[in-house]
């Protein structure tokens, strides 16, 4: 799996896990899933995603949006 497919796979499985938490556990979970949104947008625009490092780390081989 490549670097791109692990982050995003990684944000989408993120996503769902809050959208559960908020509807199953507390309505403040919602601020998680504005976090993961954030993060998605920050890191468009500036190219620095932690779960890219961590992914790299793990041996995940670069894509093309993480170079």
């Amino acid at each position: 799996m490549t670097l791109d497919r692990a982050v995003m796979a990684f944000a989408g499985a993120m996503t769902l896990l809050s959208v559960v938490l908020t509807l199953w556990v507390s309505p403040y979970f919602v601020w998680f899933t504005v976090f993961i949104g954030l993060n998605q947008i920050q890191a468009a625009f500036t190219g620095f995603c932690p779960a890219a490092l961590i992914f790299r780390r793990a041996g995940c081989r670069t894509g093309v949006a993480f170079e």
